[in-house]
């Protein structure tokens, strides 16, 4: 709202008129007293002299001074029937509703512009929703097929016992609805939260679109560290150990001569860091003719990283046209506009796994509350002497405490394993080789090397420090016969934790109970 220039002098004309009827008043205030003063003088004077002559002045005093009061009172009352008919004029009633008229008046333009801005926010904000969800109508395809067992996906049949050996019985919500579109030869963005078997997922669509028969790298796997492509070229390996399958990871570490050996004798998969991967390419030491499938594994963690330059690279080198999947957390709209660049479907077909279709079958958690951190360790022990057959994952929140509880369980005659950030390479390999064959029951770790294990053996995961984050207990979980696999999780609760397992329980909407004392007849 805008104020016009006649309503301002309005306003100033009202300002002056009520300004000097107050100096009226104030004036005449003054002349009164004055007098006054002067009658209440004269009286004294005519008592102490008693003089006729001074009292006839004291009357004549009195009544001027009655006449000069009612003079100014005149006046300014006039100056406010003068402010009155100018109210009336512009629309107001009184003195005191002019005033706060005027305040009123200058707040509510600025309300009203508040409040368009407001409106017109929340107007551009829906309106750019109804233009992104008609966006993805528009350039996303969508597989409505849910399968909930391996058996129905049309997989060959060498596939589903590499599966079945490696432990999964029933496919997550990201593999029932990423595997069987993939091997259809479509490309695919799946956006689902961590351990939530994405990297089953491309990999079974991999595996089931490969020519054995042909020894030549069909596959490109690229992975944001080292760890996890190594964690990527495990899985593949062990789900097409029926088929023949040669995988090699592309990472540092690994001597170069070691890499174009292998690649030169043949592979039908390559997993690696972009940057490892990209200098095989340049250097001819990998061949591109016969690739067909290139698959981005946390694709938004490298495409908003360093590795967009080598990516790029990468796909310029490939033949034409290549199947492209995209498995990531998070899926900003620059990977979105990056990768579809190079996607040769019109419409790649977008899945979503939200929260709600996380689940946990086949795995049973429980929770034990041993009240004090320092009643933990007796705890833990009297578990692995009950559970000492079964292979058990511990996990703890530091790395001093992996150092601290295995030094305290090797005292008391407990055979146990370690691995943390800080483990080199070999040890680590070495240690998760050892576990994997049964030579060791029991590995303590950390969160940190949640996502890059593969020890789908475990039958027992113990929270000895439960998981700051809700997302954390699924990493953790996933590490014990991920789903579908029979399994058991016990938490270790201590004063003040109760927030933390209900957080748990909303986040997967599910019920963690106490664990029983027979809880021998579990396994």
């Amino acid at each position: 709202m805008e104020w016009s220039e006649s309503s301002d002098q309005e306003q100033t004309s009202g300002t002056t008129v009520v300004l000097a009827s107050l100096t009226g008043l104030a004036i005449g205030g003054s002349l009164v007293a004055m007098i006054g003063f002067s009658i209440l003088a004269s009286v004294a004077l005519v008592l102490l002299t008693a003089n006729i002559t001074l009292l006839l002045f004291a009357v004549f005093a009195f009544v001027g001074a009655i006449s000069g009061f009612v003079l100014v009172l005149a006046m300014a009352l006039a100056g406010v029937l003068m402010l009155e008919r100018m109210l009336q004029k512009r629309g107001g009633t009184s003195l005191l509703s002019f005033v706060s008229e005027t305040e009123t008046e200058t707040l509510v333009p600025q309300t009203e512009i508040v409040k368009k801005e407001q409106v017109q926010h929340e107007n551009n904000e829906q309106d750019d929703m109804a233009g992104l969800a008609l966006e993805e109508q528009e350039d996303f395809a969508t597989f409505d097929e849910v399968y909930c067992d391996f058996e129905y996906m049309g997989l060959q049949c060498n596939l589903l016992r590499g599966i079945f050996a490696y432990g999964f019985e029933k496919p997550s919500a990201s593999q029932r609805r990423g595997i069987v579109p993939f091997c259809e030869g479509l490309d695919v963005i799946q956006q689902a939260q961590p351990g939530t078997g994405k990297r089953a997922t491309f990999c079974c669509g991999i595996l089931e679109q490969l020519n054995i028969d042909l020894v030549e790298c069909q596959a490109l796997v690229l992975a944001p560290t080292r760890a996890s492509a190594l964690k990527t070229e495990k899985v593949m390996l062990a789900l097409g150990d029926y088929l023949g399958l040669r995988v090699y990871a592309c990472v540092r570490g690994r001597t170069r001569h070691e890499g174009q050996r292998i690649l030169h004798a043949g592979v039908h998969v390559v997993v690696g860091t972009p940057d490892c991967v990209f200098e095989m390419l340049s250097s001819q030491n990998l061949y591109p003719d016969h690739i067909d499938m290139i698959v981005l594994d946390e694709a938004g963690e490298m495409l908003t990283g360093s590795f967009n330059d080598e990516i790029l690279h990468i796909f310029q080198l490939l033949p034409s046209p290549v199947q492209v999947g995209v498995f990531s957390a998070t899926m900003p709209p620059e990977v979105l506009e990056v990768t579809r660049k190079f996607m040769t479907n019109t419409k790649p077909v977008r899945i979503i796994v939200e929260h709600d279709e996380l689940t946990l079958e086949g795995i049973k958690q429980f929770y034990v509350n041993v009240e004090e951190e320092e009643w933990k360790l007796d705890t833990v022990c009297e578990l692995h002497d009950s559970l000492s057959t079964y292979p058990t994952v511990i996990f703890v929140d530091t790395t001093h405490k992996v150092e601290w509880l295995t030094d305290r369980m090797r005292s008391l005659d407990h055979t146990v394993s370690a691995i943390h950030v800080d483990t080199d390479l070999n040890t680590r390999d070495t240690i998760l080789r050892e576990f994997r064959t049964g030579s060791c029951t029991v590995l303590i770790t950390t969160d940190h090397l949640a996502r890059c294990m593969d020890v789908q053996q475990a039958r027992v995961v113990v929270n000895y420090d439960l998981p700051n984050q809700p997302e954390n207990y699924l990493h953790r979980i996933g590490r014990s016969g991920s789903f579908g696999s029979k399994s058991v999780v016990i938490n270790f609760m201590i004063r003040n934790e109760e927030r933390k397992v209900l957080d748990i329980q909303r986040f997967y909407k599910l019920v963690i109970e106490e664990l029983p004392a027979d809880f021998a007849h579990l396994f």
